[in-house]
């Protein structure tokens, strides 16, 4: 689950260029490297050229369907996994880091360079990192025809090795480029990126790549024996030609995998924010212990919750920072992230989840003091559309001593069984934004501190924790002059003392926090909930966390 990448997104033209979406557990170190490869390949952004143009070649037609490609992935399904294709390996092998950061697409061979539509798509080379070959298609009125890999479509070195690939050998993955007609130069500006297993990942509107989404997660932390953690991919990707005024991009994408088949549609319109709705058709090929909707990946080494002496320079270092949850109920939770000492679980049982989603609320550079401007990643909401029943949100930490590992996983797991020859379908959206849509009118949990307990100037007791958690905004700006909102906590074991609320001495309107010790022997977790109220009246989100003691 883990996710290996090189860590300095550089800037392209305003926008940092993407880092690659390619997350694999953490024993398959080896194939972890290829982040290195997507960062290095990314940030070399699209150079003009004054070459002659050098078009796509295409396959002939063929009828294509949403339809059709379902009922392909229920076909598909019922066969023996057979894998996708990887193309002469003894040449992909030989592009390693260095050259594949030398091959580069030429935007006269973008498709939909010149139009129908704003956003032409380019395309990523094969290499030692990306080994499997994926087809790309392009649509129009219902029939698509497979764009043919060459060699010319790439600005490579005259003895570049991947100049002896043959012709039709398939791409790595795709990108859709910034409008034709926008304030950007779309040659050196992408909004979307395809790269990698079932990965993608999109910019917020504060135009920086961050977390990932993915297609599907099978088997994630490995649940039980004898499942293990699958990374199935999408191996063939069917891009529909855009209307001329329009602000959105159809893709098709068939996935497949040991366990599992799917067909997947994604409508990504491109506004302030990236909205993407997303519609699935899954079908089970053998039986899966965790089957994950909607999953998103990101990374949490440390911010001032807990962070170790002197591990880094810098204060935090995250691109997502908390979980937040609109549940089917109507409640509002906020769940900060941990990095635990060793792998972590936690569900959150629903019915009909409103929303959930991971978000990087610290949005002060103060906080990270870093050129890459993780005070900029956005935010990725998922929006349940249909399907979404009984289940849980879970939410898997994995142990990290480093930025370059994406340990965080948060995704919908029903509560029906993945069994052999079952199917599923769902439909959501994603909002990759600055901030939560569908923000609750209550305060906001905006920072989760931890410190010894007891009281200053006398001996600390060991084995008690000092907890100071910030609220801010929604009705607490409104409390009258000498209303102190009530702190309500809980927690599965332990026992609280010293617990009081008072404004942050900031002269910020609104802003307050709950200070609280707890006293819990054993190393044990403990789950916490906590919120602000005033009388009958709920005053913020509730702060659930999991708390795993350390020593003082």
């Amino acid at each position: 689950m883990t996710r290996n990448r090189f860590r300095k997104p550089r800037s392209n033209g305003g926008r940092t260029a993407p880092i690659l979406p390619m997350t694999v557990e953490t024993k398959r170190r080896a194939f972890l490297q290829a982040s290195l490869a997507w960062a290095f390949l990314s940030l070399t952004g699209l150079p003009a050229t004054s070459r002659a143009a050098s078009l796509l070649r295409f396959g002939p037609a063929h009828p294509f369907s949403f339809d059709a490609l379902k009922q392909r992935a229920r076909m598909l399904a019922a066969r023996t996994y057979a894998g996708p294709p990887r193309p002469a390996p003894d040449v992909t092998a030989k592009i390693d880091y260095a050259a594949h950061g030398q091959i580069r697409f030429r935007p006269d061979a973008a498709l939909a360079a010149e139009g129908p539509g704003n956003f032409p798509a380019t395309f990523f080379h094969l290499g030692m990192f990306f080994q499997k070959a994926v087809k790309m298609h392009a649509v129009t009125h219902g029939e698509a025809r497979e764009i043919i890999y060459r060699a010319d479509y790439f600005d490579m070195p005259a003895d570049s090795v991947a100049s002896r690939l043959p012709e039709g050998a398939g791409f790595a993955g795709f990108r859709l480029q910034e409008s034709r007609a926008g304030k950007l130069d779309w040659h050196k500006n992408d909004w979307v990126a395809f790269l990698g297993a079932s990965y993608f990942r999109a910019i917020g509107e504060l135009y920086q790549y961050g977390l990932s989404a993915r297609g599907l997660a099978v088997n994630v932390a490995n649940p039980q024996p004898p499942f293990s953690e699958e990374f199935p991919d999408f191996t063939e990707f069917w891009i529909e030609e855009q209307a001329e005024s329009s602000d959105a991009v159809t893709v098709f994408a068939l996935l497949d995998g040991p366990s599992v088949a799917g067909a997947y549609r994604f409508r990504m319109q491109r506004g302030a924010a990236v909205v993407m709705d997303v519609e699935t058709a899954i079908f089970i090929r053998r039986d899966i212990a965790r089957l994950g909707i909607a999953p998103l990946t990101s990374m949490y080494w440390f911010s001032e919750t807990v962070k170790p002496t002197a591990v880094d320079w810098r204060p935090e270092l995250h691109d997502s920072d908390g979980l937040a949850l609109w549940t089917g109920k109507g409640e509002r939770l906020w769940r900060p992230l941990n990095n635990p000492s060793a792998l972590a679980v936690s569900a959150f049982g629903d019915d009909r989840p409103r929303g959930f989603g991971l978000s990087q609320r610290d949005r002060n550079f103060d906080h990270y003091l870093d050129g890459v401007r993780y005070d900029l990643r956005p935010t990725l909401w998922v929006e349940p559309q249909s399907g979404f029943g009984r289940g849980s949100v879970q939410l898997i930490e994995l142990p990290t001593d480093d930025e370059i590992h994406d340990n965080v996983n948060v995704m919908w797991v029903p509560d029906e069984a993945a069994k052999a020859g079952s199917s599923f379908e769902f439909k959501y959206r994603l909002h990759w934004c600055a901030d939560e849509p569908f923000a609750p009118p209550l305060a906001r949990c905006v920072a989760t501190r931890l410190g010894n307990g007891g009281i200053p100037g006398l001996p600390r007791p060991r084995g008690v924790r000092k907890f100071m958690v910030e609220f801010l905004g929604g009705p607490l700006t409104k409390l009258p002059f000498g209303v102190k909102p009530e702190a309500v906590v809980w927690a599965s074991r332990g026992e609280f003392s010293y617990i009081y609320t008072e404004a942050v001495p900031d002269d910020v309107p609104g802003h307050w926090r709950a200070q609280f010790d707890l006293t819990v022997q054993g190393g044990q977790p403990v789950e916490m909930r906590l919120h602000l109220k005033n009388g009958a009246d709920t005053l913020s989100e509730t702060w659930t966390y999991q708390y795993h003691p350390f020593a003082n």
